[in-house]
């Protein structure tokens, strides 16, 4: 064999052998990564992330609480991840939705409330192991407590009192017992009621409607008394200015011994209706005269026109 053929031969030799070395080694890593994404897929291999942690159920039953930080391994088919619990601050809405909840108030009147309750888990083995679905458990006792202290309330505190019933609900929560010689919501779930806000607090859509509609008519109500008091203050002006004339006339022409306030009384009474007669002579229909005992002289108009007699010019 020439020498050039020797170097080909090597050099293809060598090729193949990197080849297959590089293909071996691919082959090796692609067998420890499935292996590896396998376990960590099967949670052989779990991380504990800060501020998290995993409860874990051996085989022979035991649940235990795992909560230091960093990667953990388990017995695969022996144990398992039951849940994963977040130690932060976690939020749970009044009814489990941001939207209002209709509660009825003291007096049976429907209103939309929504609250929202800010909590943090401190006794991992409360929480996750004495409780069986602990979240669907908090919130009936959220609810339940809440909704006790806003139905207990009249409609214009739930409004105008606010800040006060937010912090009965938040101290309620925090300290009071869910039933009487119970545990409090702390102590039967491993938390820290932190806060409790009162977000909204609205009337319905009818009885917004019926509001306004009250408000209107007790405006209009408002205006017409104004206008029954002008028109009686008015009345009673008037009445006070005629006492007064008729009080100067009798001061005036009258007797001291009261024996001509009859004949004033005729006197005006003639003069009002004559004063009315005048007013429209050519469209009277009814003549009406006070009954005064004696029968008044009335004067007529004016222009009356009187009859003419044989022999006058």
């Amino acid at each position: 064999m020439t020498p050039e053929a020797s170097r080909q031969f090597a050099t293809r030799a060598f090729v193949k052998m990197v080849l297959r070395r590089t293909l071996a080694l691919l082959t090796l890593v692609g067998i420890l990564y499935g292996a590896t994404a396998l376990l960590y897929a099967s949670k052989t291999i779990y991380k504990v992330k800060m501020n998290y942690a995993v409860v874990l159920e051996r085989f022979g039953g035991k649940r235990d609480a795992i909560t230091d930080v960093g990667w953990h391994i388990r017995l695969p088919f022996f144990s398992k991840i039951e849940q994963e619990v977040a130690l932060m601050n976690q939020t749970l809405y009044l009814g489990g939705s941001p939207e209002p909840v209709r509660v009825i108030s003291r007096e049976t009147v429907a209103l939309w409330v929504s609250g929202l309750l800010t909590y943090k888990i401190t006794n991992l083995n409360t929480w996750a192991i004495k409780n069986l679905l602990p979240l669907h458990l908090l919130q009936g006792d959220y609810d339940g407590i809440a909704k006790d202290i806003l139905q207990a309330q009249e409609v214009n505190q739930l409004i105008s009192k606010r800040e006060q019933i937010k912090e009965d609900i938040f101290n309620a929560l925090k300290s009071r017992p869910i039933n009487a010689g119970g545990p409090t919501l702390e102590q039967k779930y491993g938390i820290e009621v932190v806060s409790f806000v009162l977000k909204e607090t609205r009337f319905g859509d009818k009885l917004v409607e019926a509001t306004e509609e009250k408000k209107r008519r007790e405006l209009i109500a408002e205006a017409e008394n104004y206008a029954a008091d002008q028109e009686a203050s008015r009345i009673r002006k008037l009445y006070a200015a005629y006492l007064e004339s008729i009080q100067s006339l009798q001061k005036a022409l009258g007797r001291p011994d009261g024996k001509t306030d009859a004949l004033i009384f005729q006197f005006l009474t003639q003069q009002k209706w004559a004063t009315a007669y005048e007013k429209n002579p050519e469209n009277q229909k009814t003549v009406v005269i006070q009954n005064t005992g004696d029968a008044p002289n009335l004067t007529l108009p004016t222009d009356y026109e009187k009859p003419k007699v044989a022999g006058e010019p």
